[in-house]
């Protein structure tokens, strides 16, 4: 896995790696140079190369070696780059894909893994064969029962993710403008922060604002809010409404593929159109005003964490398809 030091695929490779091990599968994580992530894995005893761009002659060589010795029956490239660089041999290649990448880094596996079914059935209408073409879901941490963080304000709204255009949180503090009683917290850092703090103050909402950076404590910042939003623009699968589920936390987000394909409208959440600060501040202020009706949108997705993307239900999935396709 070749991917950068923070972001939701990156976290899900490192659960599902100490999930396999401790479980008792024989894995060796092949990353890239990362020491936080090392340590993270340190159990696993994880293996760093460079995975640099199209010059970087060396880590392809080197990997190829590393899995010539190892010999495993399946070898998981997980995403774009690791996919790139990982070569055939007499294993099983297996390409992860969290999002609607593009194929040709993917051209020599033998099956790709997708984690929501639009994703794979957007892989089989690029020509995959169908059999070839599997759908293995993510599981979040459990976040039951964590003590709760301090967040500012009387009604709390959170929001987590990387400062990125994608995230919508733009349109989220549009939104804020139109809840004056309302306090929003985004967890997360990246390059829209400076644009971020400017579109607050034009809007007045500066003070109600609070960027966090990046937070290891996800857990305790969902039980300290009274909604979670999740306003991305563009969300293939939306790892931050499956955690804040697992923390019993209501959630709004904005109809991107990911928590569209996820939310049962009404019943699991809310959802509403993207780039619609009006709409996404009516269906606060109606959480805000209805606490039972927040309640019992936190209780069903509670519910639905706990049978379909706890990590039980999940890492039996991944262990029946891995030594199902293994040679």
């Amino acid at each position: 896995m070749a991917g950068a030091p923070l972001g939701g695929a990156e976290a899900f490779y490192e659960r599902i790696t100490l999930a396999l091990h401790q479980a008792g599968e024989e894995v060796l994580p092949i990353i890239r140079r990362e020491p936080a992530r090392a340590a993270r894995l340190a159990e696993a005893a994880p293996v760093q190369l460079r995975f640099g761009g199209a010059l970087d002659l060396l880590t392809p060589l080197r990997l190829g070696r590393m899995l010539q010795d190892w010999r495993p029956r399946v070898a998981m490239a997980w995403m774009n780059r690791a996919a790139g660089m990982t070569p055939r041999g007499d294993w099983t290649l297996v390409g992860r894909l969290g999002g609607y990448y593009d194929l040709k880094y993917y051209r020599h596996c033998d099956h790709l893994v997708g984690n929501t079914l639009d994703l794979r059935r957007w892989i089989i209408a690029q020509g995959w064969p169908e059999e070839r073409v599997h759908l293995l879901p993510n599981f979040a941490a459990d976040f039951a029962g964590i003590a709760p963080a301090t967040l500012p304000g009387q009604q709390r709204l959170l929001a987590m993710g990387r400062l990125h255009a994608n995230k919508g949180f733009d349109t989220l503090i549009r939104a804020l403008a139109l809840i004056p009683e309302a306090e929003l917290s985004i967890a997360g850092e990246g390059p829209e922060r400076a644009a971020l703090e400017r579109l607050a103050r034009e809007c007045g909402v500066a003070p109600r604002l609070h960027l966090l950076g990046w937070r290891q404590d996800a857990g305790a910042l969902l039980a300290a809010c009274d909604v979670f939003i999740c306003p991305s623009r563009h969300e293939p699968l939306g790892n931050v409404v499956l955690e804040a589920w697992s923390a019993g936390r209501p959630v709004i987000a904005a109809a991107a593929h990911g928590p569209s394909a996820l939310i049962r409208e009404n019943e699991t959440g809310l959802l509403v159109p993207l780039e619609a600060p009006e709409s996404l501040a009516a269906a606060i202020r109606a959480l805000l005003a209805e606490p039972p009706r927040a309640a019992r949108l936190a209780a069903a997705g509670r519910a639905e964490f706990e049978t379909h993307f706890a990590e039980a239900p999940v890492l039996a999935q991944w262990r029946e398809f891995l030594h199902k396709v293994q040679r």
